[in-house]
């Protein structure tokens, strides 16, 4: 049984905040040189990202030209993927699911086509965590270096917490890796119930329903 104290002492922890264009090129050189697996948690069911032309595309309605630009990105993902250490991402989702999730599973087809392993597991199996809040946004680089991925009121990335203290990454790792355990590979939840769907609207607005 994971503790559910665990992604509480995430939030709680001391941790080093770097801007977004700061957080992201630090990511690059740890991920560039990172040997062992790295994890990635999803809990927010919306997500702003108008620096990606594929965000950009579906959310004016082009529905066809945000596939054409996810696809795009399959062979520089599978070269990325060939070279680096393993990526493990874990999807909390939620059902009927939003319009961002519609198209952020597009992408996960892709991504794991070239080589990421992505699972997902439904609100209801991480509640018992979430007595005090969602649980965070994370990327885990082994058991003494932690992000904790920060968006503004809107879903927009911010920036990330540095957290180095082994006493609250490692149980958090641990943590991710068992509810990893849980999940469901993501192409037969794609192919139950991603699939089907009609193509997603609006993907900038926000439910007041679904979250920070």
């Amino acid at each position: 049984m994971i503790p559910s104290e665990v992604f509480d002492d995430v939030r709680a922890a001391d941790g080093e905040f770097l801007g977004l264009a700061a957080y992201q090129a630090e990511f690059e050189e740890v991920y560039r040189d990172a040997s062992e697996v790295v994890w990635k948690l999803e809990r927010a069911q919306h997500f702003h990202e108008p620096a990606v032309p594929s965000w950009r595309a579906a959310d004016a309605g082009d529905w066809a030209k945000a596939v054409e630009l996810i696809e795009e990105m399959r062979a520089p993902l599978t070269a990325m993927y060939r070279e680096r250490a393993p990526f493990r991402r874990l999807r909390v989702v939620e059902l009927p699911l939003t319009p961002y999730l519609r198209w952020e599973a597009q992408i996960f087809a892709v991504r794991v086509a070239a080589g990421e392993e992505i699972r997902v597991i439904g609100a209801a199996a991480v509640a018992p965590l979430e007595t005090r809040a969602p649980l965070p946004e994370l990327v885990v680089f082994g058991p003494s270096l932690l992000y904790e991925v920060r968006y503004d009121e809107i879903g927009a990335a911010v920036g990330a917490r540095r957290i180095t203290d082994t006493a609250v990454v490692a149980p958090c790792l641990s943590a991710l890796a068992s509810l990893y355990g849980e999940g469901e590979d993501l192409m037969p939840f794609f192919e139950r119930e991603v699939a089907p769907l009609p193509p997603p609207l609006d993907l900038s607005e926000k439910s007041a329903e679904i979250g920070p």
